[in-house]
């Protein structure tokens, strides 16, 4: 009953809100630096089989990982990009996550093609790590095909030498082994997330067709499981299927996949970028009448005085930051009494909780607040401004 009930606070919390990770970063210059992109399967094992042997799945994901790594580097000079491979080799499932981890990556992007017994099933999917759906009414299609894409993709594990004692951590049906996880880990679990939803829309415009297949789903991917970072699996269209077929393997197919999935990486980094950021470009001061200035109180013990808050001046510790705004009652803020904070020029707004008129009373609180939310950090909030508390 205990793993149950962790299972569901994690996925109610994440699905109300998508938040963005509250500042697991420690200084301001600290945003999305380095992304992991994994060019599915490789050398010996194919993948989805397409019509030419230079067009099977492997290569089709190659080709659109390296594109997509292009026009990354391209927008973003400090943003590093490394492969898991940049040439048709077999990789093991375990070493592309060893690849992630060794560069501490801040995304992980896996590509792949689906594929089916019918020519029939089309369209793109994104998938996340999650458990099993309880929900008999999504059964029969949603999860029952989610499952089958989730047991083809850990499959490669057969291809590799002492795979039984590699893997013998990863059960795919124990409650326990994914909470052990991403899915204990809010701030990963929540951007996935947040990057899945942006996946997800622009897998509903061209080259991208809607289908029944079309949506985020979640799934017991080893490669999802074995990661401690945002990561998200991405098929890209049937190869079983003529027409999703020709745009993948087609040049102009795949530049177009590419150009599709940078925008959703560009929305994305966007939002955690100011998500993570301490401070925001402070707004024009008021042209009210000023409020007195913050006095250090009496030092009577000999220890360091304590600034309080004037009336636009006071300390908290944020929880989250979202780019919209929640009520009150929102079952996302885990029953905490927070104030949004939105600066002028930005778009996320920062839930801030335990309100106090000094550091130290804030800090106090952290603790507590950290067992609902793992990345909360004390910080100063000075009108519509909240910085990180020194």
């Amino acid at each position: 009953m205990r793993v149950e009930v962790k299972i569901l606070s994690v996925i109610l919390f994440c699905f109300f809100c998508l938040p963005i990770a509250a500042g697991a970063q420690q200084n301001k210059d600290l945003g999305l630096k380095t992304v992991v992109i994994d060019p599915g399967h490789g050398g010996k094992d194919p993948g989805a089989l397409g019509k030419t042997s230079s067009k099977h799945e492997k290569h089709i994901v190659l080709n659109i990982s390296k594109l997509l790594g292009q026009k990354i580097k391209a927008a973003y000079p400090d943003v590093k990009v490394v492969y898991t491979r940049n040439t048709d080799v077999f990789l093991e499932l375990k070493e592309r996550v060893n690849v992630a981890k060794r560069n501490n990556a801040d995304l992980f992007i896996s590509l792949h093609c689906n594929s089916n017994n019918s020519s029939q099933p089309y369209g793109a999917s994104v998938h996340i790590l999650g458990p099993k759906s309880k929900n008999s009414k999504n059964q029969k299609d949603y999860f029952a095909a989610s499952m089958s894409v989730a047991q083809r993709e850990n499959s490669v594990m057969l291809l590799e030498e002492n795979y039984q004692t590699t893997y013998q951590d990863f059960d795919p049906d124990s409650p326990e082994s994914i909470i052990s996880h991403s899915l204990m880990w809010n701030a990963n679990y929540s951007n996935s997330l947040l990057f899945a939803a942006e996946v997800d829309n622009v897998m509903k415009k061209p080259p991208f067709r809607v289908s029944n297949y079309t949506g985020i789903h979640q799934d017991i991917f080893y490669l999802l499981w074995a990661t401690n970072m945002p990561a998200a699996l991405l098929e890209l269209g049937f190869v079983s299927n003529p027409s999703d077929y020709a745009y993948l393997s087609s040049a102009d197919g795949q530049e177009k996949t590419a150009q599709r999935l940078f925008e959703a990486f560009k929305a994305y980094k966007t939002q955690y970028d100011a998500s993570v950021s301490v401070e925001e470009t402070p707004a024009p001061a008021p042209q009210s009448v000023p409020q007195p200035t913050a006095q250090p109180a009496p030092d009577r013990k000999g220890q360091p005085s304590v600034e309080k808050f004037t009336s636009e001046k006071w300390y908290g510790i944020q929880i989250m930051g979202l780019g919209r705004k929640l009520a009150a009652s929102d079952p996302a803020l885990k029953g905490l009494k927070v104030e949004a904070v939105k600066a002028d020029e930005s778009t996320i707004y920062k839930y801030v909780a335990c309100k106090s008129e000094t550091r130290e009373a804030a800090a106090s609180r952290l603790a507590e607040v950290r067992k609902k939310f793992p990345e909360a950090f004390v910080v100063e909030v000075e009108g519509n401004i909240v910085r990180r508390a020194k």
